[in-house]
């Protein structure tokens, strides 16, 4: 069983699955962050893969979905995915765009998504890096980014904020952000060019970030990364759930690509406004 102090854990027979306290208790979405159980995966994607790209009968794939949407209510047929690149790209789609990923191709390129209509669910997929999902419940806005350490050195998280003030009248303050699950600073080691990115983000902390290991290695925290990024972003603090799960520690229940040598299906972040 997943140990978690910061999010909620919730299992329904053999399925398990992830939400964030703060966005739950905003009762305007359904969101979910899935783990390996309750799907039908097989060899080293089970049981529960979300990836259309890892090698399993696309079938099984579906038959994920369906399983994990149904526990919260969402139909797969409102689900919009894309091809995530690392990328700050962020794009905002509609109920016509539902579909996407599922029964017409993916965006690609695209590793934010974002809308203000209700019945879209929008879909992320992870297996180390940073989950971040939005709710602004004044405006009725939502958003899912992918934030991996380029990702994160690029801002994806500030980019959406700024993408959900620009397109839709956001106010930062009123939004709610959840930080998902993904490799921890206890196990994620990254090299001075790495590190070097994040040294040109003038307003981090990077005493915060990153634990020098050698001269030439440091153990890196994507989730205080992406806090800080939030913050500066003009996100309240007290609007954010920090992730205290470990893909890698945890990766029996968690796909994790670092750990098993990219032998690994996918996790997915989903959220639909009601």
């Amino acid at each position: 069983m997943l140990k978690t102090n910061n999010l909620l854990v919730i299992e329904k027979n053999d399925l398990i699955y992830i939400k964030f306290p703060k966005i739950e208790a905003l009762g305007i979405t359904r969101h979910l962050f899935s783990t390996r159980h309750g799907g039908v995966s097989k060899g080293y994607c089970s049981t529960m893969n979300l990836s259309f790209n890892r090698g399993e009968p696309r079938e099984d794939t579906l038959k994920n979905y369906e399983i994990l949407c149904s526990a919260e209510g969402i139909k797969t047929e409102n689900l919009v995915l894309s091809h995530q690149t690392h990328t700050n790209n962020v794009m905002c789609v509609t109920k016509e765009d539902c579909g996407t990923g599922i029964t017409k191709p993916s965006f690609s390129d695209i590793d934010g998504l974002i809308t203000n209509q209700s019945g879209v669910a929008l879909v992320t997929q992870y297996a180390d890096c940073t989950p971040l999902l939005f709710c602004d419940p004044v405006k009725k806005v939502i958003a899912t980014s992918h934030a991996g350490w380029r990702g994160t050195v690029k801002l994806i998280g500030k980019i959406t904020v700024e993408k959900m003030t620009a397109e839709f009248g956001c106010d930062p303050k009123d939004i709610v952000v959840g930080i998902g699950p993904s490799i921890k600073q206890c196990c994620y080691e990254v090299d001075t060019p790495v590190y070097n990115e994040f040294l040109k983000i003038d307003f981090l902390k990077l005493d915060d970030i990153f634990i020098k290991k050698s001269d030439d290695k440091f153990m890196l925290d994507l989730v205080e990364a992406n806090r800080q990024i939030l913050i500066n972003s003009g996100i309240k603090d007290e609007n954010i759930d920090c992730s205290d799960i470990c893909t890698s520690c945890n990766s029996d229940d968690l796909h994790s690509h670092r750990k098993t040598g990219g032998k690994r299906g996918n996790l997915a972040a989903i959220i639909e406004l009601i």
